[in-house]
């Protein structure tokens, strides 16, 4: 077997248990592997294919990479062939006729394409010496790659009538979804090969997500020449930043299922071949790609699990070498990922939400995140200090927990071990919701005792003492707390217990000052808060001049970026996100004045390098949508002509009108808000202190107005009053 290695693939030696699973597939056994990316899974069953008679049937979920799969393969000297949607009639008969000849050592299809009556019966005639299933994750509805399809495998399989020995192989799999994998796949007798999730040579990083565009691109520049994946979780979103990256000298290609196919192959080639440094992708890029060099992938937005976060920042650092692994956090976008969901079955919309709530955690939880991802997986990480994470890297603050912990695991043992983290934590806060007075919980010993402790964020502590093995979930009922031996332990005799506080995501003071370019004030703020001071008086002033609220002229964050770039140039001051050349033109020149004396006087070297170059073109959406609502077209319409969610167009039509553009929205809104409704909304901007769209909610929510409403209005106000 060592001589076909070496023959084929040109390794010496088989890593980690690649040997023993091979051995146990070749002796007709279900074999189940868990394993992480880069770790070699697809040799576990490329390796059997080539050496057993006959020929392996590869079950993969992606189309579009079967090709790069399979050319990989022939490169080695191996004839591998795909079955899907892609080929023609006259290219599937010869397939079908190569593979029935016995030519073909591993036929790649999708699970779409087994459905076939067609191709069922030609894979009943053909000789087939095993069945892989690759990326078995998406078998379960409790995984982050939920396919339907996937869960027919096994009675497809059986209907092939040979006995056929499965090995089902997943990068990602938590004890739950393991359970699920194998009890669909009906592989409970399988030999299960679960490889350790550590990958010692990624850093792992969470930055909250402040001013993005700024904070990938001087992230990016760091790695001058270096290969990395930016993932984003809209087609949209990836073309803007992968042109914005291009027009910041950043060779970069986008890479999404909305591309013609063979500009999707030629992207991903040229990333393959080193003519660009960095895609910008989707999450469907990287499944099944092998790029060793991957020096850096970066979260632009959450990503929609742990798993599918884990998966993804493996395709970084595949030869071994230092990969590094960032996520700009921000809660709004798990409240986004969360709006998606909403058309979901009740049972999916669930799941989903345990997973985005599992992302949400590992992002501002404390604990060392090596420690925090082996968890998740079932594995125990017994390090103190990784050396491979931010957390480690820069410890958070400790506090003595003995008592709260003590207090913690009495709650969770006089409920009965049946409940989650938030109804323990709200028995602990003595909040006495129908829930918890169905239970009688508000009688416990410990309801309310939480409450001695105002420090203890008891979501947090749960979380910690969960990750230290104190407490562990229940596999069969997802959420559910139960105290663990150590747990126990600690019941009977308590000890002193080191814990730290979590990451305060929603205080902007907790930010990337030490990566600022500029001089950073003694106060620790990333802004020079003199100009700042400066032009939020100068801006008063104007306000009061024109009789407008403060923020119609210019917003804090503008504000903010004003005094840390120190833009001098109408040019440069529409550079700032939130400015444009429109409310240059109206607004600009007195703050150009007086930045540019603060400037002179100060002797200070302006930071234009830190400004972030716009690209032009992404103003071809912006100019379309401009036209449209000029021919007094319908939003909705605009919204599908461009293939974005009505939600996307108000964000994009925002812009444009926070960027100084004035829009003329009334042929619209006249349909759906009526005249006496949008002037109550006119006169709330007119005299309200913000135009913060959660602050308008909160304080319009006994006014039944709906957040569409209310966002249309205020897009109106300030076309009318600012632009």
């Amino acid at each position: 077997m060592k001589e076909k290695l070496k023959e084929i693939f040109g390794h010496s030696q088989f890593r980690g248990n690649q040997e023993e699973i091979i051995r146990n597939l070749m002796r007709g056994n279900h074999t189940f592997v868990i394993m992480p990316t880069g770790a070699g899974k697809s040799l576990c069953y490329q390796l059997p294919a080539v050496i057993m008679d006959g020929t392996a049937i590869v079950i993969s979920p992606l189309i579009a990479l079967m090709k790069n799969q399979t050319d990989q393969l022939v490169a080695f000297g191996i004839d591998a062939r795909f079955l899907n949607s892609t080929l023609s009639k006259t290219e599937m008969t010869k397939v079908k006729k190569d593979v029935l000849s016995g030519k073909v050592k591993m036929l790649y299809v999708a699970p779409e394409s087994l459905t076939k009556e067609e191709n069922l019966e030609f894979l009943k005639k053909a000789n087939i010496s095993f069945v892989a299933i690759d990326e078995a994750h998406c078998i379960s509805e409790w995984g982050h790659d939920f396919r339907p399809e996937y869960r027919k495998i096994r009675g497809i399989v059986d209907s092939l009538g040979k006995n056929l020995p499965i090995i089902a192989l997943t990068a990602t799999a938590t004890p739950k979804v393991q359970q699920d994998i194998q009890k669909n796949l009906q592989m409970e007798d399988a030999n299960v090969f679960i490889s350790s999730f550590h990958r010692p040579n990624l850093f792992y990083e969470v930055k909250p997500k402040r001013d993005p565009k700024k904070q990938l691109i001087r992230f990016i520049k760091q790695k001058k020449g270096q290969s990395g994946i930016v993932y984003c979780l809209s087609r949209k979103t990836v073309e803007e930043i992968a042109e914005l990256l291009c027009v910041n000298d950043i060779k970069a290609l986008p890479y999404h299922a909305g591309l013609e196919a063979d500009v999707r192959m030629k992207n991903q080639d040229a990333f393959l071949n080193e003519d660009v440094d960095v895609i910008v992708a989707t999450i469907a890029f990287g499944m099944g790609i092998d790029k060793p060099d991957v020096r850096f992938v970066i979260h632009y937005d959450a990503p929609k699990s742990l798993e599918g976060y884990y998966q993804e920042t493996g395709r970084a650092g595949r030869d071994g070498l230092e990969g590094h692994c960032l996520m700009l956090y921000d809660r709004e976008d798990i409240y986004k990922l969360e709006k998606f969901n909403k058309d979901k079955s009740v049972t999916e919309r669930d799941n989903a939400k345990h997973l985005l709530q599992e992302i949400a955690e590992y992002a501002e939880c404390s604990v060392c995140r090596v420690k925090q991802l082996l968890h998740y997986f079932g594995e125990e990480f017994k390090m103190n200090n990784c050396g491979q994470c931010d957390n480690c890297s820069h410890p958070h603050k400790k506090y003595e927990a003995e008592e709260q912990v003590l207090l913690a695991l009495k709650a969770v043992k006089q409920t009965g071990e049946r409940f989650g983290a938030k109804h323990i934590a709200d028995v602990l806060m003595g909040i006495p919701n129908d829930y918890v007075k169905s239970y009688k919980h508000d009688k416990l010993e410990v309801y309310g005792k939480g409450l001695d402790y105002p420090d203890t964020n008891w979501l947090s502590l749960l979380r910690h003492i969960l990750i230290f093995d104190y407490l562990e979930k229940d596999i069969e009922n997802y959420g559910v707390l139960k105290i663990t031996p150590k747990g126990e332990k600690f019941l009977k005799n308590p000890y002193s217990i080191t814990l730290t506080r979590d990451y305060d995501f929603s205080n902007t003071a907790e930010d990337e000052e030490a990566e600022q370019e500029t001089t950073t004030p003694a106060s620790g703020k990333a802004y020079d808060e003199v100009l700042y001071d400066l032009l939020k008086n100068l801006r008063k002033r104007i306000a009061k001049e024109k009789n407008l609220p403060p923020y119609v002229i210019f917003q804090d964050p503008s504000l903010e970026e004003m005094a840390t770039t120190y833009p001098t140039t109408k040019e440069e001051l529409a550079q700032v996100n939130g400015v444009g050349m429109g409310k240059v033109q109206k607004f600009g020149k007195p703050f150009l004045d007086a930045i540019v004396k603060y400037v002179e006087e100060n002797e200070i070297e302006t930071a234009s390098d830190v400004v972030v170059k716009s690209t032009v073109n992404k103003s071809k959406v912006k100019i379309f949508i401009i036209q449209q609502i000029d021919r007094k077209v319908d939003l909705e319409e605009i919204a599908e002509a461009k293939d974005l969610t009505f939600e996307e167009l108000m964000d994009e039509i925002e812009h444009i009108c926070y960027s100084g553009t004035k829009l003329n929205l009334d042929y619209y809104i006249n349909q759906v808000i009526e005249k006496e409704r949008q002037q109550q909304l006119y006169d709330y901007f007119m005299n309200s202190e913000t135009d913060d769209l959660q602050v308008a909610i909160q304080e319009l929510a006994d006014e039944d107005f709906t957040e569409e409403e209310i966002r249309l209005m205020r897009i109106k106000f300030i076309s009318e009053v600012a632009n």
